[in-house]
């Protein structure tokens, strides 16, 4: 085949190429065709892996032409240099999501023909290199995105929870709250109820980010306005918050939740539980033991009922109220705090404040460098004198 021959089968490569014809590549390339560079990377460098490269970008580009700027042969070798217009419509390339820009890109190819075939080729091209700065921008678009959802639902979160803790003769109230880099649905709150009780909440709505937190400030929401019924039990204050939310939660999520109410004249903790972590009550004999109650969580299923128990705290002794945060936590060789740990903790602690205490002990197990996985709600009520 003459130069102009040669040079004319490297055009009409690249218009197939350009045009998605897979059959005229095919037709084309010889059948020992080897490439030296690669269109995409996880091209092989054969025939199949060069059709396969041409089929990929068909399906991600449209609107594609080509444009020759310069060519040279000798011998049986030809170097072109051409300039090719897509647009990226379509579908995904080298982890790029469809743009609707125009892609501008220019090559440099080396081909040697044999027998009237292309048999091996050599290039560069400056597509990959656009491809992944767009990918970069497109990953710095979605953190920006990201991180803009996560300010929302701290915004959230952060509004949802009390201004104040409450004052109360003869008791402590201590609340903790630590939220983790990719908010959760963890919250607390106070209600002042009739004949001076104070209501007294934990709970956590499952998911993270946004949808976690709106989630978690309805909940706030329905149980104060529960909570202003004069006679309510927590039990009853926990079915009717889970009948209100449960028509309007969304699909596979749900809210686990704690609620007491304290006396703080008789010292007696009257309380339910839907589906939340256990709580510990720390005796003055150094006992601990878990606060058990029966009860789904809510927005799972509507018409469920809340078991309801009562204890007294005596002068010197405290109850734990916490979120899975702590004891999911991991130390670097993927231990968990866990359960055991944190009551063999509770009845360990002596003096001081309870929260603090279990804070040190988990900062001391996850070590330095802990990337902590979700927030970590404690709230403890202690005791300390008999009311006058």
């Amino acid at each position: 085949m003459s130069a102009e021959q040669n040079m004319a089968l490297a055009r009409r490569l690249m218009e197939a190429r350009v045009k998605g014809d897979v059959d005229a590549v095919d037709e084309m390339l010889a059948p020992n065709f080897v490439s030296h560079a690669r269109l995409l990377p996880d091209q092989a460098p054969d025939r199949e892996g060069a059709k396969w490269a041409v089929a990929q970008l068909a399906a991600a580009f449209s609107k594609a032409s080509v444009v020759v700027e310069d060519q040279v042969a000798q011998g049986d070798k030809v170097v072109t240099r051409f300039v090719v217009h897509s647009t990226h419509d379509q579908g995904e390339l080298m982890g790029v999501a469809p743009t609707d820009r125009e892609l501008t890109s220019t090559h440099i190819v080396i081909q040697r023909i044999s027998g009237g075939k292309i048999a091996e080729e050599w290039g560069i091209g400056t597509m990959g290199w656009k491809l992944r700065g767009q990918r970069l921008e497109q990953e710095r678009i979605e953190r920006e995105r990201v991180e803009q959802e996560l300010r929302v639902a701290r915004r959230i979160q952060q509004a949802s929870l009390p201004k104040e803790v409450p004052t109360l003769e003869g008791w402590e109230i201590s609340p903790h709250y630590q939220p983790a880099r990719e908010v959760g649905g963890d919250f607390y709150d106070f209600h002042l109820l009739s004949e001076g009780r104070l209501g007294l909440v934990v709970g956590d709505a499952t998911g993270k980010g946004v949808p976690a937190a709106l989630v978690m400030s309805t909940t706030c929401g329905m149980l104060r306005l529960a909570a202003q019924s004069p006679s309510s039990s927590p039990g009853e204050m926990l079915g009717r918050v889970n009948e209100a939310l449960f028509p309007y939660i969304p699909a596979n999520m749900f809210v686990t939740c704690f609620y007491a109410i304290l006396d703080p004249k008789s010292g007696t903790l009257s309380y339910a539980n839907a589906g939340h972590d256990l709580p510990y009550l720390r005796r003055r004999d150094g006992e601990a033991e878990e606060l058990r109650a029966r009860g789904m969580p809510l927005g799972l299923m509507p018409g469920m009922s809340y078991e309801e128990k009562e204890i007294e705290l005596k002068a010197g002794e405290v109850a734990l109220f916490y979120s899975d945060g702590l004891v999911e936590a991991h130390d670097p060789k993927g231990e968990m705090f866990g359960f055991p740990r944190l009551l063999a903790l509770v009845a360990q602690h002596v003096e001081g404040s309870l929260g603090d205490f279990l804070l040190e002990e988990l900062y001391s197990f996850v070590r330095k460098g802990w990337e902590q996985e979700d927030d970590i709600t404690l709230l403890t009520l202690r005791r300390s004198v008999s009311p006058s």
